[in-house]
């Protein structure tokens, strides 16, 4: 019996069917009638600017009507959109949008503030610095401003950028014990070479800066400036990537550790930063979950030829597979190699399932045990994924999106580091935007957020939107965690029921799900009956998926269902993997590369995202009218090509 969407849902999206629609209406409306009512009182004594005859002029009509024609175009083609709120969209990493977020959002656009300040926005500013220690929070971190190694965060337009920010924190805090050590500062116990400076774990540097700052702080004004000032011309930030290696010539430009299963905006930000492509070494993975001894071997090798390690990358909820890396592991091969000299930040790529943890918080942020996460679930979550989500308050850094499974608008991404003070080496100073001393207390230090963030501008909507939505449904099991706790009973329904289909389709197909879920996305493998070429089966497979994607070119009502495909990569898999896959799938082996579309193994993936995928309330399951419309096209398929 699958249990009915928790009622608590009901009133969170617009729904389906536009059920919502009052809701949704009456809160544009009030606040954008409240919205007018503060701007004529902010001063009542101002005439209105506007005369009231102006609508009546032909030229208020005309801009008036191409406004509304303009509009009415935009309304038409809109109407050509992936239709993401509908329980037939089982495609991309998108779903409907929770109510609390767009209506705060659209409540806080007329007033347009800028997030880079508290004088452009004195009142989203504090939202966005609360957002961070909520999401802290749900990740495991310290979330108290009061302890000085409480965590920070902020929002981002996604997931790459908050992954740029990752990189470059780590690189500021693995270069800054170097450049004490060339502006030759007293009193700080420094390495004693370069190198140890660099390889310095992150706790170890952020306790070196500290000490710096305590240091300075002891000096006479002029002696600060001068001291602050000689430090700042030894910084990688100063003399760049190029400059810094030069004058440090028995250091090598540090290696970043990611699986093979990584976004591939880690590629992107390598280059970004000047660190090159090059430097990024992808490690295998098993079952495409990060291989712990294949990046022990790697970090092992490193220290043999003091190959400094920048950073060690996890993923929680792969892009493609939506599985999740041994992050406990992770931290245990970080601590072990800080012990023989090696240090390196870990850093987790949870852009996609970083909500899920909201399903194993307590209302006071502590972890609940495996077995009552268990209790809704026939499967989920195995012990290697519990473990994952326990270790993750021990990581250097994490990256969330809101716009995935946090339901709320793009462009939505955050970057969460353990150790706030990590964020004064990112500290920007640019006189005409902030000015004043750097304060003490952590809210008021984060107004002037500008400083340490990679964007010069920012819309402060987006803090709204998230800041009200973690209000209204808190970051906890019993109240976010409803919503991620349904994608996941329907991702058991949708696994079990793939494997009735394989055996529903066996006359006609080979279907596998190449790998259990670890969250709520699930892949499919299907080869026509008797194929043994590769090629063939990836022909057969996007002929399929041509069936579930948008096309301009006609109605949305043509398509029953929406999905997407990935592909699996031998070198990604690994020679195991890939020998199984294949075997399961009734292909041959030499098939394997033999032309530009055999390189690869084409699959479909779903995304499990809307939470009514099974509607209880009509007794209607999508799960059993896609599976039984996919057996349609499959059988069509194969006896077409008879």
């Amino acid at each position: 019996m699958i249990p009915n969407v928790p009622p608590a849902l009901d009133a969170c999206f617009l729904g389906p069917y536009g059920e919502n629609a009052d809701l949704r209406e009456q809160l544009v409306v009030d606040f954008l009638r409240d919205h007018v009512y503060w701007r004529r009182n902010f001063h009542p004594e101002d005439p209105p600017a506007i005369p009231t005859h102006a609508a009546a002029r032909p030229d208020y009509q005309a801009f008036e009507a191409r406004l509304r024609r303009e509009l009415h175009q935009l309304s038409a083609a809109l109407k050509k959109s992936v239709p993401f709120h509908s329980p037939r969209y089982l495609g991309h990493m998108v779903s409907d949008l929770l109510i609390p977020g767009l209506a705060a959002q659209i409540l806080t656009l007329p007033y347009n503030p800028n997030n880079v300040s508290e004088d452009a926005a004195p009142v989203t500013v504090d939202l966005e610095v609360q957002v961070g220690l909520q999401l802290a929070k749900m990740l495991g971190y310290v979330h108290d401003p009061k302890r000085k190694d409480c965590a920070f965060g902020h929002l981002t337009s996604g997931g790459t950028v908050a992954n740029y920010q990752a990189l470059r924190l780590a690189l500021a805090l693995k270069a800054f014990p170097v450049a004490l050590r060339a502006a030759e500062v007293p009193d700080l116990d420094l390495p004693d070479d370069d190198r140890a400076a660099f390889h310095l774990a992150p706790a170890a540097g952020i306790a070196l800066l500290e000490r710096w700052q305590d240091w300075l702080a002891s000096q006479a004004n002029g002696e600060r400036r001068r001291w602050r000032e000689r430090v700042q011309e030894q910084r990688i930030e100063h003399l760049g990537i190029a400059g810094f290696f030069a004058r440090h010539d028995s250091l090598r430009v540090p290696v970043v550790l990611a699986p093979t299963t990584a976004h591939y905006s880690w590629s992107k930000g390598m280059k970004l930063l000047g660190l090159g492509r090059a430097q990024l070494r992808l490690m295998p993975a098993r079952g495409m979950r990060l291989d712990l001894e294949a990046v022990d071997a790697e970090l092992r090798r490193c220290a043999a030829v003091r190959q400094p390690v920048l950073m060690a990358v996890g993923v929680f909820g792969s892009t493609e597979y939506g599985t999740i890396d041994p992050i406990d592991g992770l931290v245990a091969l970080r601590e072990h190699h800080v012990e023989q000299g090696l240090g390196f930040a870990v850093h987790v790529d949870a852009a996609w399932g970083g909500y899920l943890a909201t399903m194993f918080r307590n209302e006071d942020g502590s972890l609940r045990p495996l077995p009552a996460v268990r209790d809704s679930f026939r499967h989920f979550p195995s012990p290697p994924v519990h473990a994952a989500v326990a270790a993750l308050g021990r990581t250097d850094s994490i990256t969330v999106d809101p716009h995935k499974l946090g339901y709320l608008p793009y462009g939505a991404g955050a970057f969460i580091c353990r150790d706030h003070r990590a964020m004064a080496l990112l500290a920007e100073e640019a006189d005409y935007v902030f000015h004043g001393a750097t304060p003490q207390d952590y809210l008021a230090r984060y107004r002037s957020l500008g400083q340490y963030i990679p964007e010069g501008s920012k819309s402060g909507s987006m803090a709204a939107a998230v800041y009200v939505t973690h209000q209204v449904l808190p970051l906890d099991h019993r109240h976010f965690g409803q919503l991620p706790r349904q994608t996941i009973v329907n991702t058991e329904a949708f696994h079990a029921r793939a494997q009735r289909f394989a055996t529903e389709v066996a006359a006609h197909a080979r279907v596998m799900v190449p790998f259990a879920p670890d969250s709520n996305l699930v892949c499919l493998a299907l080869n026509p009956a008797g194929n043994r070429s590769l090629a063939q089966m990836n022909a057969f497979v996007r002929a399929l998926h041509d069936e579930l994607r948008i096309d301009p070119s006609h109605p949305l009502q043509f398509k029953e269902f929406f999905g997407s495909m990935t592909t699996l990569k031998p070198d990604a898999l690994g020679e195991d993997e890939t020998r199984r896959i294949l075997q399961a799938l009734g292909l041959d082996p030499h098939t394997l590369g033999q032309d530009e579309d055999g390189d690869r193994i084409v699959i479909l993936r779903h995304t499990l995202m809307n939470p009514y995928l099974i509607d209880q309330e009509n007794g209607i399951s999508y799960i059993d009218r896609y599976f039984d419309f996919l057996a349609r096209r499959v059988r069509e398929r194969v006896a077409a090509a008879a």
